[in-house]
Formats: C-alpha cells, sequence, structure tokens
C-alpha cells in the first residue's frame, strides 16, 4: 500500500467513525459498514489492509454503508489522496444501482463529494451525514415535478391562513372584503413575489438547484421565501428548512413572521443549544453565528438534515467563514439579497487597490452570485427599488445633501487636515483621512450644524405636524450620545415642556433594552405616546440615534427621515441604511378619531428625506435626483498658512559609556512565538472575553460595531498597547489575520487558526467544485499553479506580464511546473483569483 492510499485509508475510517457508522457491532447494535458484497473483515484487517485498497482479486472494494435493518443504504468509493474523488462516479453508480442504493458518497481522505443519484449532481461535502440523517433523508423522494407544476396563485399564502375564505360571506361582498381581510390578517402575493416563485420554478425546471433572489429593502422578501417554503414542504421536495439570518434580533423576527403565515400547516422554530425541538419542526430560524460556534453545524447537524436551506441577506450571511456553514447542508439553496450587484457597476478594482472598501464588496457580491449558480452574475429574480417606485410599491428618498467644507475636505483625496494644541500648547497639523475621521474626528460645533439643519428641513408629521420619526446613524456609540444630548437641548428650546429630553434617544449595544427600544419606536410607544394628539398613536421619542443596530431587517414604515451623519463606505449599508425610508404608509392607521381622519389632506406617505452631510450618495454613484441642495455657513477654522511643527531630531546614537557586549547569543523563535508573545496573545482573550459590550455584540453578530469598538476603546491603550500588528505577530500564524477572525478565535466561533495552506486547499476545493475539472490526472498541477498564483506577488507578475521565461529562475513555481497545467486554466485560474479570493489574508 502505497503513503498516499494508506493516509486516505486512515482519514476516511476516522470520518466514518466519527459520523457514527461501525466497522464491528457494539454490543446489541450491529456494524453497518460492509466491504464489497459478502465481504468480511476483522480488526486486524482493518489496520494492515491488503497491497492495495483500491484493488483486490475480485476487483475493487467499496464501502457499503447499510441501515438500521442492515440493507444497502449508501456506497462509499475511496480513492487514494493522488487520485480526484470523481473519477471513481461512474463505478461507484453502477455498483450502488446493483446494489439498489440511492446514495453514493466518492472521497479521497481530502475531498468528498455526497451523491443522490435520485436528484442531481454529486455535491461538496466537509464531512461524512450520520445514519439517522441519511435514512430520515431518505424519506423525502425529490419530485422536481411536482414542485414545477404546483399552482402558485396569489392566494397561496392566504389559503395556509383560512383555506375557505373564498366562500365566505364577508369575502363575497367586496364592501366588506378589505376589513375582512384585515381581520383575518390574509396575506396575498403581489405581483411581483409571484413571479419570484414562478421563476424558481422555471429554474426547477431548467435543472438548477440553487436560486437568488435579488429584491429591494421593503419588498416582502419574508413573505416571498414563506411562499418558496411552503411550496417545497407541499410539493414534498423538502421535508426541513433551515433559514439562517446574520444577526441575533432577525431570529425571533423571522420565526414570528413564519408562524404567522404557515402555523396551520408547518411548524417553525428557533434553533437552541441542547435541544431537539428542531427535529419536531418543518422550519428552522437561527443565526449563522450559532451554528458556527465552536462548529456546532458540524457537531449537532449532519449534511443532510436540511432539504433547503434560505440564506437572508445572503452577502452577510455566507461571507466569510459563515460560508462553511452554508455549504455543509446538501439540498436545494436559495439567497434572498437587497444588495444589486450592478451597484459597483462603474467601480474599477483594478484602479482603486485592494484596500478600497468597495474591492471587499464586489469580491463578496460575486462570490454571493456565484454561490447561487447564477450564470453571468444574473440573479434568478430581480425586482429593484426603481421597480417598486414605479409600480407604486415604494418610495424613492428626497436627498438633502447638505455639505460643510469640513465634510467636503475630509471626502478628497488628499482627506482633511485640521490644526490642533497639544497638552504642551504645540500646534500639531494632522489629515484625517475617510477611515481615520470615522474613528477620531468630530467637532461639537459641526454636531451643532448638522442637528440645527436637520431639525429646520426635516418632514414633519402629516397628523400631529411635529418632526417626523426619523433615524440618524453615528459614527460612534460616543458619537451617538453625542447628537442625542444636543437634539434633546434644541428640542427643548423648539417645544418647550414638551418632551422632556425624551425626544431623541441613543440605541446602541451600551444601551440597556436597546433592542426593545426598536421594537417600541415600531410599536409607537418608544418612551410614552401620543405626546402632541391624544387620538393619535405615535411615538413621543421622534428621532432615534444609532450605529448600526437598525440596519438590516427593520421595519418601520412611517419613518420620514434618515440621517447620515457620517461618511459610509459600504455599498451594502448604504442599501440597507436607505432601505429604511422607502417602504409606504398611511398615517390614519394611528388615528382613533373619525372626525380629524376626515380633516387630514395628505394622509398617505409619499416621500421621505434622506439627509446626507457626507456625499454618500455621491460617492456610490446613485441615479436619485438630488431634489434639494442646502447652501450651509462656513466653519470658522484657521488658515492654511500655520507653521508647521519642527519635523523630530534626526542623527545617530552614539555609545560614550565604559560597558561593552562580552558575549552574544542567537535563538531561532518557532512558530510557536515567544512566550510574551503568547502572554499577550491570552491578555488579549480575557481583555475582550471580560467586555460585557464586545460580548454581547458579538453574540448578535454585530461585528461592524466590535470591531469600531475594539478599534478605539481596546487599541492603543496606556495599559496594554494592544494593537493588529501585535496580535498578529503574536498568534503566530503563517499569514495575515484580520481583526475580526481573531475576535472569532477568542469567542470560539472558530476553533483555530487556519495556516496559509489550509485555507489553499479550501479555497482550491471552491475552484473545483465550481470548474469541475475533468482532467484527473492534473489535478495536482493545477492546485499547485492555483496556489503560487494566490500566495507568490513574483508568479503573478510573470503570469500576467506574459514574461514566462522568468519562471525558468523561479524557485517557487518553475517552467515545469507551468507547462503540466492545461492550457485552459492557465487563464481560468488568475481570472478566478481576481474576482474570487482575497489575496492579503495569504501575505506574511
Amino acid at each position: 500500500m502505497t503513503d498516499k492510499e494508506a493516509t486516505a485509508r486512515i482519514k476516511i475510517n476516522k470520518l466514518l467513525e466519527a459520523a457514527g457508522w461501525r466497522f464491528f457491532a457494539e454490543g446489541s447494535t450491529p456494524a453497518n459498514i460492509r466491504l464489497e458484497s459478502n465481504a468480511t473483515i476483522t480488526s486486524s484487517d482493518l489496520d494492515a489492509f491488503g497491497e492495495n485498497f483500491e484493488k483486490t482479486g475480485k476487483g475493487f472494494i467499496d464501502f457499503l454503508l447499510l441501515d438500521a435493518k442492515g440493507f444497502p443504504l449508501i456506497v462509499l468509493e475511496a480513492k487514494s489522496e493522488g487520485k480526484h474523488p470523481l473519477v471513481g462516479k461512474e463505478q461507484a453508480r453502477k455498483y450502488a444501482e446493483s446494489q439498489n442504493c440511492r446514495f453514493v458518497i466518492l472521497s479521497n481522505g481530502n475531498l468528498h463529494y455526497f451523491w443522490d443519484l435520485a436528484r442531481g449532481n454529486p455535491y461538496l461535502i466537509t464531512s461524512f451525514p450520520t445514519p439517522d440523517s441519511v435514512t430520515g433523508y431518505r424519506q423525502v423522494t425529490p419530485n422536481p415535478q411536482r414542485l414545477i407544476e404546483e399552482q402558485v396563485g396569489d392566494d397561496y399564502i392566504a389559503l395556509t391562513l383560512r383555506p375557505n375564505y373564498q366562500s365566505e360571506a364577508a369575502w363575497r361582498n367586496e364592501a366588506e372584503r378589505p376589513d375582512y381581510i384585515k381581520a383575518n390578517k390574509l396575506r396575498f402575493l403581489r405581483p411581483y413575489q409571484l413571479q419570484a416563485v414562478h421563476v424558481l420554478q422555471q429554474a426547477v425546471q431548467d435543472g438548477k438547484e440553487r436560486f437568488l433572489f435579488e429584491m429591494a429593502t421593503g419588498t416582502g422578501k419574508t413573505l416571498t421565501a414563506a411562499a418558496v417554503i411552503k411550496l417545497f414542504l407541499r410539493s414534498g421536495n423538502a421535508r426541513r428548512v433551515l433559514f439562517l439570518v446574520d444577526r441575533l434580533e432577525l431570529e425571533d423576527q423571522a420565526k414570528k413572521a413564519f408562524v404567522a403565515l404557515l402555523s396551520a400547516d408547518f411548524q417553525s422554530v428557533v434553533y437552541k443549544e441542547n435541544r431537539d425541538d428542531w427535529r419536531r419542526a418543518e422550519i428552522v430560524v437561527t443565526t449563522v453565528q450559532s451554528l458556527l460556534f465552536n462548529n456546532k453545524y458540524q457537531q449537532l447537524f449532519s449534511p443532510t438534515d436540511f432539504d433547503l436551506v434560505i440564506s437572508d441577506e445572503a452577502h452577510r450571511s455566507i461571507g466569510g467563514n459563515a460560508r462553511a456553514v452554508f455549504d455543509y447542508f446538501v439540498g436545494y439553496k436559495l439567497g434572498l439579497t437587497a444588495t444589486p450587484r450592478d451597484y459597483l457597476r462603474r467601480f474599477d478594482s483594478a484602479k482603486s487597490g485592494t484596500r478600497d472598501p468597495r474591492e471587499a464588496e464586489r469580491r463578496l457580491m460575486l462570490d454571493t452570485y456565484r454561490t447561487f449558480g447564477c450564470e453571468n452574475s444574473q440573479p434568478t429574480f430581480r425586482y429593484s427599488l426603481l421597480d417598486g417606485v414605479k409600480e407604486g410599491f415604494l418610495i424613492n428618498p428626497t436627498v438633502v445633501d447638505a455639505r460643510t467644507d469640513i465634510t467636503t475636505e475630509l471626502l478628497s483625496e488628499e482627506g482633511y487636515a485640521v490644526t490642533l494644541t497639544d497638552d504642551a500648547g504645540n500646534e500639531l497639523e494632522e489629515t484625517y483621512k475617510q477611515r481615520e475621521f470615522e474613528k477620531r474626528f468630530f467637532s461639537d460645533a459641526t454636531n451643532q450644524l448638522f442637528c440645527k439643519t436637520f431639525l429646520e428641513n426635516a418632514l414633519r408629521d402629516p397628523i400631529s405636524g411635529e418632526i417626523g420619526k426619523a433615524i440618524i446613524f453615528a459614527v460612534s456609540q460616543h458619537h451617538a450620545a453625542k447628537l442625542a444630548q444636543i437634539l434633546n437641548q434644541m428640542a427643548d428650546r423648539m417645544y418647550p415642556a414638551k418632551y422632556q429630553s425624551d425626544f431623541a434617544v441613543q440605541v446602541t449595544s451600551q444601551i440597556a433594552d436597546a433592542q426593545q427600544f426598536t421594537i417600541n419606536f415600531v410599536n409607537n410607544n418608544l418612551l410614552g405616546s401620543a405626546n402632541f394628539l391624544p387620538a393619535y398613536k405615535t411615538s413621543k421619542a421622534r428621532v432615534c440615534v444609532t450605529v448600526g443596530m437598525m440596519t438590516t431587517g427593520y421595519d418601520c414604515p412611517d419613518i420620514l427621515n434618515i440621517g447620515l451623519f457620517r461618511p459610509i463606505f459600504s455599498p451594502t449599508d448604504f442599501i440597507q441604511i436607505k432601505g429604511r425610508g422607502t417602504r409606504k404608509h398611511d398615517f390614519r392607521e394611528q388615528l382613533f378619531d373619525d372626525a380629524i381622519k376626515d380633516s387630514v389632506t395628505a394622509p398617505n406617505k409619499s416621500a421621505f428625506k434622506l439627509f446626507d452631510f457626507f456625499a454618500n450618495c455621491e460617492y456610490f454613484e446613485t441615479e436619485f435626483n438630488y431634489d434639494e441642495t442646502l447652501k450651509l455657513p462656513k466653519p470658522q477654522s484657521k488658515g492654511s498658512d500655520d507653521p508647521q511643527p519642527p519635523p523630530p531630531p534626526g542623527g545617530t546614537y552614539a555609545h560614550m559609556g565604559d560597558d561593552l557586549i562580552a558575549s552574544l547569543q542567537v535563538e531561532q523563535i518557532t512558530a510557536e512565538g515567544m512566550k510574551i508573545d503568547r502572554m499577550f496573545f491570552e491578555k488579549f482573550e480575557d481583555a475582550v472575553r471580560d467586555n460585557a459590550t464586545i460580548a454581547d455584540a458579538v453574540e448578535a453578530g454585530q461585528w461592524d460595531r466590535v470591531i469600531d469598538y475594539v478599534n478605539r476603546e481596546v487599541f492603543d491603550k496606556p495599559t496594554e498597547y494592544y494593537s493588529l500588528d501585535k496580535l498578529r505577530k503574536a498568534a503566530a500564524v503563517d499569514r495575515r489575520l484580520g481583526l475580526r477572525e481573531i475576535l472569532e478565535k477568542v469567542f470560539g466561533l472558530i476553533p483555530r487558526f487556519k495556516s496559509k495552506d489550509e485555507l489553499l486547499e479550501e479555497e482550491f476545493a471552491k475552484f473545483v467544485s465550481d470548474a469541475k475539472p475533468d482532467e484527473a490526472e492534473a489535478i495536482p498541477a493545477i492546485k499547485n499553479f492555483f496556489k503560487a498564483y494566490a500566495t507568490s506577488h513574483a508568479v503573478r507578475g510573470i503570469i500576467e506580464s506574459g514574461h514566462f521565461t522568468d519562471l525558468a529562475t523561479n524557485p517557487y513555481f518553475s517552467t515545469r511546473d507551468f507547462t503540466a497545467v492545461p492550457a485552459k486554466y492557465r487563464a481560468l485560474i488568475p481570472n478566478y483569483i481576481k474576482d474570487y479570493v482575497s489575496l492579503n489574508q495569504f501575505a506574511p
């Protein structure tokens, strides 16, 4: 047996045992692994198995995995590490058919595929399914034709809520119908939502198993998802559905929606650790963070536990390490996103460089579209904000472009220069570029100017006449507290004795009950209600000042004003924040006096204002009309002719003492690092784990706030001087770590830092899954090229310049290595890596 064959055998045996398969009986429980038909083995045979584990005198040996009754369940075709597992595909199919097996596993110990012969193509898996899971999975016999032919009308959800609604008198009477629908909470699919379901049915007919719905915020993605879930469960093409969200507050919200829409037919639960409720439910809702923690998704679930996985806000819930959770499960996949890929249509990544925040967004979006099998980066179904506005379902913003000299200079290429005075009275000039400004600089004068401009120009409530409900997005929690204080002070002067400091409320993770505040704001009872008009239920608090809590999935249709009091660098964040105001609303729904109702001249929300103090709309090149531009007074600042601080003293250090070096020793530090480095990292772990603000935000999946807080409140403090560079060195990993990855390790979301080669292997496995190379014998050469191009700047330069003769002297990747790569992969791999692989993670 060769080393590669022996290694593959050991790995496969361990994977089988880890998944609960047994080579030998355990008490009264029989073995459920057999080698070939009629073949038996002993423990000694297993330890020293033949000359070649793939061949015997009778031919190829397969693992035959049995069900609880001893009947064939899965054929496992094993290959040596040097062979791609898919080379055994047809051989395994024949053996499976001869054994009346529906399922096949193809593995070489490193790459594994699960193949449901009744469904479609082999699916890349990271662990083997358990016996119970496959037995349950077998209960669902996929019948795509039933799914395709299922009649889905606009009342598809209404029929679940009230199956006989059409025969009831109140429905048949058109005058009574609106009140009947409201009283019974019937939900009907809008034309575009119905079209989305029909497009998915067509995609299934075309042989697709992955789908992506790109639908603008406010268009009812959850209702559409409920229709898709019912379609799969009702047609027998799914036994259980997993609905993934990326934030803790969206978990309960989604569960409540599915209970309200589908509980008459299907049970919905939120997955909780150490509870088996999910096994008795058809719809399981959870956050990706819950499953990532200590790799729970691998420990508690089998790849075949869910037949349909839906990823809400897919670009977030499958990003980074969360992608592993999504890819782990076999079956149909649906992604929902409000962020259109075309949003970056004019972004040139080659000119902007890899550090531009839009580059990460671009790669994330491309990866999302690739993950869901969207050819030519086109979603399965698209319904944009402009579509919603055109058809009367959504509202476009009125952009209030209100720039100051400070914000204009800040967003220039050079950044914003400000002269400060240090403790000794020395004047120092500092330049604040975009990211630095977000963390460090906000003057009181500028904050007051923002708030004054906002209050003087905000839309008023059409019923009560007070400032319309608003959400303001601040730079940080400290900045949010400042803004709330200024707004409350100004509101006291505008409306004496009316608010008692309840006009503006800070809603951030540091605030107790902040999540409940967001719910109360929607329900119009935040800090009280009906402050101006007793018969009108609207929140006493008019403005919520937040950082990131009220971005994704927050539905408050009576919002009239959105304030961007900070620069935004993520297209996804901009789309989400802007989307908080696009929903339509009839304000008479909150009014309980019919006489007043009749006097309201404009009860329907027809616009909302987006206050943009940092040219965010221009930064993202939106197509909205700038309906209103305000000229603000110039802030007072010092001129540019102020004297510059003197340069630091130069020169060298001259040793003037008597003592000289007596001995010198050189020690090579291993990959484990110095003890002081390891202790430094451990102290950092303790510091952030003990911080309740960080822990709560991590649990809620609010990574933007976590990273902002650590950068601002933990790094570069006089006590320890923690910094990202120091932590990278202390971690002693052979590649560049990001702050999020470090924090995920600290909080147990990942068990350890993966090495550079482990990440390369994972990226290559994704490439293989995507490209499906047929040239099995060339896989080692293709992998070698993939790794060299991803990790070596020199190799990339040679390939991109076309100076292939330089490979002759390259110690990392030679001319012979390059010629061994099939011609089509020499072009395919560089293009693939540019689009889908972040090279920054492989830097030392």
